[in-house]
């Protein structure tokens, strides 16, 4: 499609049968070779306590990930503010930026465990299909993992005894003050991080709803990330949010909008869907607060889901319906519709498959395609 960058977003996940190890040496490999098929970028995501997601650090994996290429941009999909401080955040990515200047984006989320949650005055959201095809399922409900014990144990690593979060629009604008060289404390103290202050960063928001995370992005004038493969029923909403409250910056004078698909592409459709069979009962885990499971091979998969009740399946029925699973004509198709019904200006890309060998294919395949629709 004439104009659209596809990025990848990887949370480096470890496959059945394979390692942490292995899989961060595989992601590494997976950027230089998405760097040769021209991919615009290469995030990497921020997951804990998921046996198989080994994507735990944005920062160090950058840091590696920027040594083995050279002209992709690089960043996070995203660093998880909610257990982090704006100092920390803006000095790492300065660490990275002193050597590799000009290739950074930095992208911003909420906070890790934390549920997508609507817009307080949002609207009824869409449902169903789109007038040029895209499927917008129900909105799943997270209700079942408040308070649950997981969620809770993550949250409790993650932060400092007693520590309270900073309120998610004013953390913002403090990376961004600290990034500027502008800081003031509320006593009118000057803080300037080196390396940090000067950083030449892309600054992105990510968010899976209307409400704040769009909000912010739309109100400091930054590039907003929308994520259908995370929650597809709100993804409309999040994409008018944040064009709703966009004001233009010295970074950007219109909204700039990426938004991302879970895709697997192979040479024909029902090699795809074969590939593809592990993502119900990965999904599965992750929504059960088990945990991402190592990707499951075809087999396992059956095995796990012949077991299932209809409330496991429908546990996991927005996601998969909303997988982007085919040859690449196929899947091409589906993303054309994504583009066209966000209005997004590029796709940010994210797969997982049993294999290092088939993942790096069906980058390949895509981009082949893609090229050839330009």
């Amino acid at each position: 499609m004439s104009g659209i960058p596809l990025g990848v977003l990887d949370l480096v996940p470890v496959t059945s049968g394979s390692t942490a190890a292995e899989a961060l040496r595989q992601s590494i490999e997976l950027a230089r070779q998405t760097e040769r098929f021209g991919y615009a970028r290469y995030w990497f995501a921020e997951h804990h306590l998921n046996p198989g997601v080994a994507g735990t650090s944005p920062a160090v994996l950058l840091a590696l990930t920027a040594s083995a290429t050279s002209t992709i941009r690089i960043g996070s999909g995203a660093v998880q503010l909610g257990h982090r401080t704006a100092l920390s955040t803006v000095e790492e990515f300065g660490l990275i930026d002193a050597l590799h200047p000009g290739r950074l984006d930095l992208g911003l989320g909420r906070s890790a465990g934390r549920p997508p949650q609507p817009a307080p005055d949002a609207a009824p959201p869409f449902e169903g299909w789109t007038p040029n095809g895209l499927r917008i399922p129900a909105r799943f409900s997270f209700a079942h993992l408040l308070g649950h014990p997981r969620v809770a144990l993550q949250q409790r690593l993650l932060n400092l005894p007693g520590a309270r979060p900073q309120d998610y629009a004013e953390q913002v604008a403090d990376v961004l003050a600290l990034l500027r060289g502008d800081y003031r404390s509320p006593e009118g103290l000057e803080a300037h991080p080196v390396p940090g202050e000067g950083a030449d960063l892309q600054v992105w928001i990510l968010g899976s709803s209307g409400g704040v995370s769009a909000e912010t992005a739309g109100r400091e004038g930054l590039r907003f990330a929308a994520n259908y493969h995370v929650s597809p029923a709100s993804v409309l909403e999040a994409a008018e949010g944040y064009r709703a409250a966009f004001k233009p910056s010295a970074a950007l004078d219109r909204p700039y909008l990426t938004v991302s698909a879970d895709v697997v592409v192979a040479e024909d459709d029902a090699t795809a869907r074969e590939l593809a069979a592990g993502y119900a009962p990965w999904v599965h885990s992750i929504r059960t607060a088990e945990g991402a499971i190592p990707y499951p091979t075809p087999q396992e998969a059956r095995a796990l889901t012949d077991r299932w009740t209809p409330a496991d399946h429908a546990l996991v029925e927005d996601r998969v319906e909303t997988q982007f699973v085919g040859s690449p004509k196929t899947v091409a198709d589906h993303l054309e519709r994504l583009q066209e019904a966000t209005g997004a200006d590029e796709l940010l890309i994210t797969t997982i498959t049993p294999t290092p060998a088939t993942r790096i294919n069906s980058y390949r395949l895509l981009a082949r395609e893609w090229a050839r629709r330009s």
